[in-house]
C-alpha cells in the first residue's frame, strides 16, 4: 500500500485495508521498539512513534476482529536485550497515556473527576513536571544499600544494569531514612553540551557517533562493560517510586521532596498545580524554556498529588488512570484544500475528507486530512460555539494541517487572506451521495446519518462484512474480500443470503477462479456450522447502531434468550410502558441505546433482514446465567442516595466483579437496593415491592469489603 492509502481515515478503510494496515503498522512499530529499547537508535520520531500507535489503537477499536494477540498497542516498550540478566519489576513500569491540546488535559481532569465522584469545583491539586527524553532506569534499595538497577525492558521485566547504574553521579549507592524497601524510578540522561563533548570525542577517536542525546545516554547505560558507562557523563532525575515497604509520604509532592533528602536529583521546574489552567500556565513556560534547559524533554507529565487518591484511582491494562503526558505540538504545514470529499460508513454516518494538495508534515507526504463533521467545517462545535474563531473551511483555502497523536492529519487553521474571491461555504450534503437517502442529524448528534439501512451500497457491504467479523458471525473463509465479491455479483445482499448462498449459487460459486469444488463445500461447511450462534453474538452481529460488543453481551446476560429480548423490544415499540422501562433498568442501557433497538427493529426493511436470518438458523444458544460464586452472584442490585465509603462507579465496578447485574431503576426484577444518605424514590419503591433494602455498612458487610 502507497503512502497515499495509508493517509485514508480509519473510518474509510476496507476490512482489507484495515488488514494491510495493522499488518505495516504493527510491523513498524515492533521495528520501532527495538531501535528504541534496545539498540539505541531510534528510526523515527516521537510524533510519528506516537501517531503510529494511535492509529493502530483505532483501527483496531473499528476492525476488533482484526486485532492480533501480540498486538502493540497492548505492549510497553521491548523485550530486554539479549546479553543482560533479567530482572523482574516488583510492580509494572507502565507507560503513560498521551494528551495533545488543553482539551485533552481538561478531559483528563473530568475523567478523574467522575470516576471520584468529585464536582468539577472541587478541590484536585495536580504536580507538573518536565518530561525527560531519556531511558526509564529502576533502582532497588534494601535497608538504603543499592541492592540492583533494571531498565524498563518490556514493562514488566527489564536487563539488569546494576554495574553500570553505579557508575552515575547522580544515583546514591547508599541512602538515609529510607523504606527498608525502595525503588526509585527516573530518567537516565545526557545534557546537551555533554553530549556534544562525547561526540567530538567519538569523532576524534574515529568511532561511531550518537544522533542524539537520548541515543547518547541509553547505549551508554546499557554497556556490557561497566568501564565505558564510567566514561560517560549521565545523569539521572528521580522523579517516582515503584515498590516501597511503607509509604513515602501522603502527596506526590511530599514524596519528591523526601527522595531529595535521600539525595536524589528532582527536576527543579517540578511544580504543585491547583488546576489545569495552572498546569496548562506551567506547560506554556516549560515550552518557552524548552531551547535553553540543557536537556531534551517532549512534554510535561501531570499526575494526582495526593497519594490515596492516586491509589483509588488505580491502573489500566498499561497505564495509569492518575498521570498523563502532555506532549509538544507536531510539526505543521500550510497547504491547498482541493475538494472536500463525503464518504459513508457502516452506520451511514456521512465523514468529510479533505483531499489536499500534497504536502509534507512531519516527514510524511499528506494528501488526506478529517473534517471531523458538518460543524467543524462550518467554524463551530457541537454545541456552536465559534472554533478557529468561527473562520469556517471551504474548498480552495488554504489551510494549516498538523499531525500529532494520530497519523490521520488534521486541520487546524484556514488563512483568509489567500481565500478564493469567489469561494462559497461548503453545503454539506442533505441527501446520502450513495443512495439518495435523505441524511439526518438527530438532536445532540454531531454526524449526520444515511437513512437507507440496508438499501444502501455503502452501508449494506460494510453491514454485511460486520455481519461476518471474527466478534459476529466468524465464519471461515467468508471475509470482507468474498463479502464484497459475492456482493457485487448479486448473490449476498443481506445476512440470510449467506445461508442460501449454496443452494442458489453452489455449482457457480465452485467454477469461479479461485474456488474449486474443496474450498466452496469447505465455505458452504463453515456456514452451515455458524447455524448455531451465542445470543450475543448474534445481537453485536446485526450491527445496531450504539450496540457494540459490550452492550451485546450485556443484552445477551440480561435476556438471556433471544425470544425474551425480541418480546421486550416488540413490547418496547412506543417508548413507554413496562417493556421500555425493563431496557432501561438495565445500568448500561439508556435511552439511546434503547432507542436504537427499537428503531432498529420496528424499521419495516431492517425487521424483514432480521426475521429472514433467524428463520435460517438452527439454534440461537442461551447466555449463561452468572456463576454463584459470590452472595450477589446473578442478583440485580440498584444503588441509591450518596455512598460514603466509595463512589458510584467504584460500587458499580465490585459489584458486577462478583457476579451482579447493576441496574438504573428498581423494577419487580430488582433483587437488592443499596440505600445512603438522601434515598428517595428508589427506596420508597422498594419498600412497596418488598425489596430487601441494605445500608452502605450491611452491603460491604455481605460483600466482604
Amino acid at each position: 500500500m502507497g503512502k497515499a492509502a495509508r493517509e485514508i481515515p480509519v473510518g474509510a478503510l476496507s476490512e482489507t485495508e484495515a488488514a494491510t494496515e495493522i499488518a505495516r503498522l504493527t510491523d513498524l512499530i515492533r521495528q520501532a521498539n527495538v531501535a528504541y529499547y534496545q539498540e539505541d537508535a531510534p528510526v523515527m520520531s516521537d510524533a510519528e512513534y506516537d501517531a503510529a500507535r494511535r492509529r493502530l489503537s483505532l483501527i483496531e477499536a473499528v476492525f476488533p476482529r482484526l486485532k492480533r494477540v501480540d498486538s502493540p498497542s497492548g505492549q510497553v516498550g521491548a523485550a530486554p536485550q539479549e546479553g543482560f540478566a533479567r530482572i523482574r519489576h516488583a510492580v509494572p513500569m507502565l507507560s503513560l497515556a498521551n494528551a495533545f491540546d488543553g482539551e485533552d488535559v481538561r478531559e483528563f481532569d473530568r475523567g478523574i473527576r467522575s470516576f471520584l465522584g468529585l464536582a468539577p469545583d472541587a478541590p484536585l491539586a495536580y504536580t507538573a513536571e518536565p518530561k525527560i527524553d531519556g531511558l526509564s532506569l529502576a533502582i532497588r534499595y534494601e535497608q538504603g544499600a543499592l541492592i540492583h538497577a533494571a531498565t524498563r525492558g518490556d514493562g514488566a521485566v527489564g536487563e539488569d544494569v546494576t554495574a553500570n547504574a553505579r557508575t552515575i553521579g547522580d544515583i546514591p549507592h547508599r541512602i538515609a531514612g529510607a523504606p527498608d524497601i525502595l525503588e526509585v524510578r527516573g530518567e537516565v540522561y545526557m545534557g546537551h553540551a555533554d553530549f556534544a563533548a562525547l561526540n567530538a570525542a567519538q569523532k576524534a577517536r574515529g568511532e561511531k557517533t550518537f544522533a542524539n542525546p537520548r541515543n547518547a545516554a541509553a547505549g551508554s547505560l546499557r554497556q556490557l562493560d561497566p568501564a565505558v558507562t564510567a566514561t560517560r557523563p549521565l545523569r539521572f532525575f528521580a522523579y517516582a517510586w515503584g515498590e516501597v515497604s511503607e509509604p513515602l509520604a501522603a502527596t506526590q509532592m511530599e514524596a519528591l521532596e523526601r527522595l531529595a533528602q535521600m539525595g536524589f536529583v528532582i527536576n527543579d521546574l517540578t511544580r504543585l498545580c491547583p488546576d489545569t489552567d495552572s498546569l496548562l500556565a506551567h506547560y506554556a513556560r516549560i515550552e518557552r524554556e524548552r531551547a535553553t534547559l540543557g536537556y531534551d524533554i517532549d512534554g510535561v507529565v501531570y499526575k494526582v498529588n495526593d497519594l490515596s487518591l492516586q491509589a483509588r484511582l488505580g491502573m489500566r491494562s498499561t497505564t495509569p488512570r492518575w498521570a498523563i503526558a502532555h506532549k509538544f505540538p507536531a510539526e505543521m504545514a500550510w497547504t491547498r484544500l482541493e475538494r472536500i470529499d463525503i464518504q459513508v460508513g457502516r452506520t451511514g454516518a456521512l465523514s468529510p475528507v479533505a483531499r489536499l494538495s500534497p504536502v509534507t508534515v512531519g516527514g510524511v507526504v499528506v494528501s488526506n486530512a478529517t473534517l471531523h463533521n458538518e460543524d467543524y467545517i462550518a467554524g463551530r462545535d457541537s454545541a456552536g460555539a465559534p472554533i478557529r474563531e468561527g473562520r469556517d473551511i471551504r474548498e480552495g483555502d488554504w489551510v494549516q494541517v498538523y499531525r500529532a497523536g494520530d497519523v490521520i492529519p488534521k486541520i487546524r487553521d484556514v488563512d483568509l487572506s489567500r481565500r478564493p474571491a469567489d469561494s462559497k461555504p461548503f453545503e454539506f450534503p442533505k441527501k446520502c451521495p450513495e443512495c439518495g437517502a435523505d441524511a439526518v442529524r438527530e438532536p445532540g448528534d454531531s454526524v449526520r446519518r444515511c437513512t437507507g439501512g440496508l438499501a444502501c451500497p455503502a452501508q449494506q457491504v460494510e453491514k454485511l462484512r460486520h455481519f461476518v467479523s471474527r466478534p459476529a458471525f466468524d465464519i471461515e473463509g467468508l471475509g470482507a474480500r468474498q463479502i464484497e465479491a459475492f456482493h457485487r455479483r448479486g448473490w449476498v445482499l443481506s445476512p440470510a443470503d449467506i445461508f442460501t448462498l449454496q443452494s442458489r449459487h453452489g455449482a457457480e460459486l465452485a467454477g469461479l477462479e479461485g474456488w474449486g469444488e474443496t474450498s466452496a463445500q469447505k465455505l458452504f461447511a463453515a456456514i452451515e456450522s455458524r447455524r448455531r450462534i451465542p445470543l450475543a453474538r448474534l445481537i453485536f452481529a446485526l450491527g445496531i447502531r450504539h450496540v457494540g460488543e459490550a452492550a451485546a453481551r450485556l443484552l445477551a446476560r440480561s435476556f438471556l434468550t433471544w425470544e425474551a429480548l425480541l418480546a421486550v423490544i416488540d413490547a418496547a415499540a412506543p417508548r413507554e410502558g413496562e417493556a421500555w422501562d425493563s431496557l432501561l433498568a438495565i445500568d448500561g442501557i439508556g435511552t439511546v441505546m434503547a432507542a436504537s433497538l427499537v428503531t432498529a427493529f420496528h424499521q419495516p426493511g431492517e425487521r424483514a433482514a432480521i426475521d429472514a436470518l433467524t428463520r435460517e438458523l438452527t439454534e440461537i444458544i442461551p447466555a449463561e446465567p452468572p456463576a454463584q460464586q459470590s452472595p450477589v452472584a446473578g442478583k440485580t442490585v440498584v444503588f441509591t442516595g450518596k455512598l460514603e465509603q466509595m463512589t458510584r462507579a467504584e460500587a458499580k465496578a465490585r459489584a458486577e466483579a462478583l457476579g451482579a447485574k447493576v441496574a438504573g431503576s428498581v423494577s419487580k426484577r430488582t433483587d437488592l437496593v443499596i440505600a445512603g444518605p438522601g434515598a428517595g424514590s428508589k427506596a420508597k419503591k422498594a419498600a412497596e415491592l418488598g425489596i430487601e433494602v441494605l445500608d452502605e455498612a450491611a452491603w460491604l458487610a455481605l460483600i466482604g469489603a
